[in-house]
């Protein structure tokens, strides 16, 4: 299964119950509840224009089985809404999405990747660990007086040219 880059037309219901699908196990575990509970296909359909959406099914005409969002910020490529269903869970689709993150970097001239985990998620932290991540800083959502989120980033080292043999 290869990634490939979602962009109108697409069925953008179909990535957001694979979101909504992969994200319902936070329900009740994280304060205050996921974003992606307001998250409608309009607005993926409008992130896909600003930022890099990408997805993977088994064949190109299948559901998606894992997505990610790719923005682009100035000091690092932002890594959003990485999921994969639970059926594909164990196959690598997340390191494959997170090695799709680090060559779209590189050639956005950005040098790391960048993203937010919840506090409560002990085992997203020990992935995002395992997959080359350093915990960077916490904080808060509006309102809340204790840390929330998670800032993770993953510094990429510049490519090194290849010089004469």
């Amino acid at each position: 299964m290869i990634p490939y880059r979602v962009q109108a037309p697409y069925d953008w219901q179909s990535l957001l119950a694979l979101i909504q699908t992969a994200f319902a196990h936070m329900d009740g575990r994280i304060d205050p509840p996921s974003s992606m509970h307001a998250l409608t296909e309009a607005d993926l359909a409008r992130q896909s224009t600003k930022a890099e959406i990408w997805a993977i099914s088994p064949d190109p005409k299948a559901l998606p089985v894992a997505c990610v969002v790719l923005t682009p910020k100035a000091h690092a490529l932002y890594v959003g809404k990485l999921a994969v269903a639970k059926t594909h869970r164990g196959q690598g689709l997340a390191r494959r999405l997170i090695t799709l993150a680090e060559t779209r970097a590189r050639a956005l001239g950005l040098p790391a990747l960048e993203l937010q985990v919840r506090v409560e998620l002990a085992e997203n932290h020990a992935t995002f660990r395992a997959l080359g991540f350093r915990k960077t800083a916490e904080t808060a959502h509006p309102g809340y007086t204790r840390p929330t989120s998670c800032t993770f980033t993953k510094d990429l080292p510049p490519i090194r040219p290849k010089g004469p043999s």
